[in-house]
């Protein structure tokens, strides 16, 4: 228990200093959380809504839903996976009210063990950075994670963009440790392969027409999230 009370008081004690000093009623210290915090929770949010307008709400009801449950949070976790909990909710409530969909169990007929799923893909060839800038590179890759399956595509943000841990991860989005492993490596396996079909399609000579982006964009659509 030593331990675990060591391992949090070091990169928490200023943020807890923070949440204490707002839950005693010092306003200025909940404008550094938000100061601190709102970029990284508006672009959790525009990964999850795909929509500027929409993650912008996003974090305006996240802050003041947290800021009027203050008094709930029992600083057992940090601050900030509390809030991102909050964020995801809201995003998520965003996308069901945008357009009703199917029900799909995101786990079902899965392991939770790593091994369980084929862990190598095809080798992209040639090289994509060889072949394109770092910025064309991100713009790929943003585009090809709008086009995971939502549950997907939050666990991979929050832990592989984001860097929370999965134990953070699990806590924001209220799942189990092993479930969010499992979700992230079909995330990741997913992106992979997809990435390594759309840079297929681009090697020289291969007669296929049509921008970048189109190519990524049609092959979101080939792929059929609807069956994942």
């Amino acid at each position: 228990m030593g331990a675990i009370q060591n391992k949090l008081a070091g990169p928490v004690t200023d943020e807890l200093a923070l949440v204490q000093a707002a839950k005693r009623g010092d306003d200025s210290a909940f404008e550094e959380l938000v100061r601190r915090y709102d970029r990284n929770v508006f672009r959790i949010a525009q990964h999850i809504t795909q929509n500027r307008e929409d993650a912008e709400d996003v974090v305006q009801e996240a802050f003041l839903k947290a800021y009027g449950n203050l008094a709930q949070f029992q600083e057992q976790s940090k601050f900030y996976t509390w809030l991102v909990r909050i964020a995801v909710n809201e995003a998520l409530m965003k996308l069901r009210r945008r357009k009703p969909e199917r029900t799909v169990s995101l786990d079902e007929d899965i392991k939770t063990e790593d091994d369980s799923l084929p862990r190598e893909i095809a080798d992209w060839s040639p090289n994509p950075e060889q072949q394109y800038t770092q910025a064309e590179l991100r713009e790929i890759l943003s585009k090809t994670i709008q086009g995971l399956p939502p549950g997907f595509r939050t666990v991979f943000v929050l832990r592989d963009v984001e860097g929370l841990s999965t134990e953070e991860t699990a806590a924001a989005l209220e799942l189990s440790v092993p479930a969010v492993k499992s979700r992230l490596l079909r995330a990741r396996l997913q992106l992979r392969e997809r990435l390594s079909r759309y840079f297929q399609r681009r090697e020289p000579g291969n007669g296929k027409g049509g921008s970048r982006g189109d190519d990524v964009k049609n092959t979101d659509v080939a792929s059929g999230d609807g069956n994942q």
